[in-house]
């Protein structure tokens, strides 16, 4: 039998209606079509860009133009980090971020530190939430940016984003926010929030892989150096040949996600309060982060290694920690800087829940862990 998956924060199913769309734009009239074709094939497939453009920027509540497309949310993190710090230097080279953020920015960060920037990497609260008073604390004169995660990717923990964009704003401080993790779970409205810069990628929304968007705020303006020289698409600030299929994917995996999102989050819910309940039963099994959204259920095995763990529960298809954590010894760096030692970091695990998850999932994989004590 196939093993129940619930690793839906590492990546998530293609949604089959997607996998349609994307299907239509591979085998019709622009298939093989560049964008910036002046021929019929190359207005066509600009036609199917534009419209994944606009069902994007619904999500976020931006406009169309704000929306420019990676190859994913790491090469966003990385345009958005190096792009706004190289193009802003002379505002200042401080940047401020977290230690449980993901880790294309915080490797992004430690690369800008060796070219000259001051980064100041905060740790979270015991809950894993910022604390916005040392966050203030910190703000200097010359810093110029500040990135921080909304939902954490392996504890599902909320950042409040408008309180630090609150402070970022009336300082003129840029804010990144890897917003990964967002879309399907928790609203995200550019209008509300003064956010700068905001990166997502499709295939943490049941779209697929290797496709992305990083917005970039238009009033007031914002911009980033690019990363890539080239044809000069996506304004200058990303060249390369749009994929239009990947695109088209990503654009119909945001509108289902968004339309879907409050009665898929209710559902959730009541899987993960069944599965929580489950493994209360268990005398080891602690719950390591109490305040994170319903599609998360981040635990600690006591005692056990996580990877011992995992190794007998051959069908059930889930982490240790983030799958780009790497293949570290000391367990989940996202755990350690909110204050577990080593040992529970390393008796951690991430079960993550999503829109094809069934209660026959939770119930099997339920008596498969508890038949393991």
């Amino acid at each position: 039998m196939n093993p129940i998956y619930l690793d839906y924060a590492a990546s998530t199913p293609v949604d089959p209606r997607v996998a349609e769309k994307m299907m239509l734009a591979l085998t019709s009239s622009c298939f093989a079509a560049n964008s910036l074709s002046l021929h019929d094939y190359g207005v066509r497939a600009r036609e199917l860009i534009e419209e994944a453009r606009a069902r994007v920027a619904s999500v976020l509540h931006a406009l169309p133009e704000e929306i420019i497309w990676t190859s994913g949310a790491t090469e966003s993190n990385n345009l958005a980090l190096k792009g706004a710090a190289k193009l802003y230097q002379q505002k200042g080279k401080h940047i401020i971020t977290m230690k449980t953020e993901h880790k294309s920015v915080l490797e992004t960060c430690q690369y800008l530190e060796k070219s000259g920037f001051s980064v100041t990497y905060l740790r979270p609260q015991q809950d894993g939430l910022l604390d916005l008073r040392e966050l203030e604390a910190t703000l200097r004169p010359d810093t110029m940016l500040v990135s921080v995660m909304h939902v954490n990717n392996e504890t599902g923990v909320v950042q409040d984003i408008s309180a630090i964009g609150a402070l970022t704003s009336a300082r003129g401080i840029l804010l990144h926010v890897d917003a990964a993790q967002s879309p399907g779970k928790i609203e995200i409205d550019v209008n509300k929030v003064p956010v700068d810069l905001l990166s997502l990628c499709a295939h943490k929304c049941y779209g697929p892989q290797g496709v992305g968007v990083l917005y970039i705020r238009k009033k007031p303006r914002v911009r980033v150096e690019p990363l890539f020289h080239g044809g000069g698409h996506e304004q200058g600030m990303r060249s390369g040949t749009l994929p239009v299929h990947q695109i088209v994917g990503m654009g119909e995996a945001c509108y289902l996600t968004e339309t879907e999102r409050l009665s898929e989050t209710t559902r959730i819910q009541k899987l993960r309060d069944q599965f929580w309940q489950a493994l209360q039963s268990i005398p080891c099994c602690y719950l390591n982060a109490r305040f994170s959204l319903p599609h998360f259920l981040n635990v600690r095995f006591e005692g056990m290694l996580a990877d011992a763990l995992l190794a007998k529960l051959p069908f059930i298809a889930t982490s240790s920690a983030s799958a780009c954590e790497g293949k570290g010894t000391e367990g989940s760096y996202v755990l350690r800087a909110m204050g577990y030692s080593t040992e529970q970091a390393k008796s951690a695990i991430r079960f993550s829940l999503g829109r094809f998850t069934t209660t026959e999932d939770i119930i099997n994989a339920s008596e498969q862990i508890k038949a393991v004590f």
